[in-house]
């Protein structure tokens, strides 16, 4: 993972990236929903102490925050972590904030918590089996003893079966305005790593404005998570796909102790 190139595509996206969803407050609370009934069902009844390692600009630490968890949400982008501490407040969320990688959170990040977590594809980042390993055992570091890792990323085993080139568009209306959505995928020959274009149109004036967003990514198979993980220490990786978690990604729950 180039730190750089991550944290400097993230910055310009911040004050834009709740425009990729029809309704990102909505899209908030169902991903918390979900998150925390996955939690409830590894850990029992909470509320929990969350470390979010990859918050972005809040979308699962601030609907947790909300739901009563003690929320500490980090990232990579100095500028997203700015939008979701500004978003909390907005809201009435208790929740902290600070910028950290998620491959040196024993570094950057005090204290233990009985949940830790990294959502909504940000592993993907990630472009090496070393950087993979690294973040594993940075976020086994700041789990306590029979703490929780959840861990959600796109479903790549299919993805790489059909290297699509791009997403469905998504138009929505809305207090903004229409816009449309939608992602062109530019997958590198004979390896798994792709590079993602977003792309946000805006209806403007009788016209159109465009956003473009570019970053670089690996497409981790399941079996490389799972590999990674026992090898940093984790214990029993248990995959959930949405139609059993809820949450719109599969995600991957984890053990330590």
């Amino acid at each position: 993972m180039n730190d750089g190139a991550v944290s400097d595509a993230y910055g310009p996206l911040a004050e834009h990236y709740h425009l990729i969803f029809a309704d990102w407050h909505q899209s908030m609370r169902r991903q918390s929903d979900a998150l925390d009934r996955v939690f409830r069902a590894e850990l029992g009844e909470g509320p929990f102490s969350v470390l979010d390692a990859s918050c972005g600009i809040g979308t699962q630490a601030i609907g947790l925050a909300r739901l009563g968890h003690r929320v500490h949400g980090t990232d990579l982008s100095a500028a997203a972590v700015e939008r979701a501490r500004r978003e909390a407040e907005a809201l009435g969320a208790s929740a902290t904030f600070g910028v950290a990688d998620m491959r040196s959170l024993e570094i950057e990040v005090d204290g233990t918590f009985d949940v830790v977590l990294s959502a909504d594809n940000a592993v993907a980042h990630l472009l090496t089996e070393d950087d993979l390993l690294r973040a594993a055992r940075s976020l086994r570091a700041r789990l306590r003893d029979g703490g929780l890792l959840v861990v959600t990323l796109r479903d790549y085993d299919a993805l790489l079966r059909e290297k699509p080139h791009s997403s469905t568009p998504g138009v929505f209306d809305g207090a903004e305005g229409r816009r449309i959505v939608f992602h062109v995928f530019d997958w590198e020959p004979g390896t798994d790593a792709y590079r993602t274009n977003l792309f946000i149109l805006r209806e403007a004036d009788g016209g159109w404005t465009t956003l473009h967003w570019t970053a670089r990514s690996r497409a981790w198979r399941r079996a490389e998570v799972e590999r990674a993980l026992v090898a940093a220490g984790f214990s029993g990786p248990r995959w959930w796909m949405p139609t059993e978690s809820g949450f719109f990604q599969p995600l991957v729950t984890a053990r330590i102790g």
